[in-house]
């Protein structure tokens, strides 16, 4: 089991999980009842299902992937509750269909704090596209936020 004893530990925990290949270890960053939306909008809510959603693609197509996170930012909302994003570089590897590639998203989450614990309550994936063609862009890749 992981445990989150600060906020701006949950990029890097997250990526271990994920790295590790460790989907309970991803799970228990995640309060019971939280929600998931990943990249394509698959909406999940708890533990149980947001396993049940990571599991098989770890067995598959992202066994040889890797994570690479980066936090942007924390905003207390109040006592126990805090708002973080994270770049997140998702590099699939050889086990996927259309072989090794790099993705980016912006993860949003939604953190809360019981019994002096932070667990994800909410967590929403995006991809980073360009908003004219619909293809993923790496962010590193792109001059200015005014070019997508």
């Amino acid at each position: 089991m992981t445990t989150i004893n600060k906020p701006e530990d949950v990029p890097v925990l997250f990526q271990a999980a994920w790295n590790a290949h460790d989907i309970k270890a991803l799970g228990s960053l995640f309060d019971d009842d939280a929600t998931f939306v990943n990249r394509f909008g698959h909406y999940v809510q708890g533990i149980d299902e947001i396993v049940a959603l990571h599991d098989p693609i770890h067995k598959t197509i992202y066994s040889d992937s890797t994570l690479e996170n980066e936090l942007i930012d924390i905003k207390p909302v109040s006592e126990g509750v805090v708002i973080l994003h994270f770049w997140s570089r998702l590099k699939a590897g050889t086990a996927h269909p259309i072989g090794p590639h790099e993705i980016d998203t912006v993860i949003l989450a939604v953190l809360t704090k019981k019994n002096k614990v932070w667990h994800i309550q909410a967590l929403e994936n995006v991809t980073l596209t360009d908003p004219r063609t619909g293809e993923t862009v790496l962010r590193d890749q792109i001059n200015t936020w005014q070019d997508i």
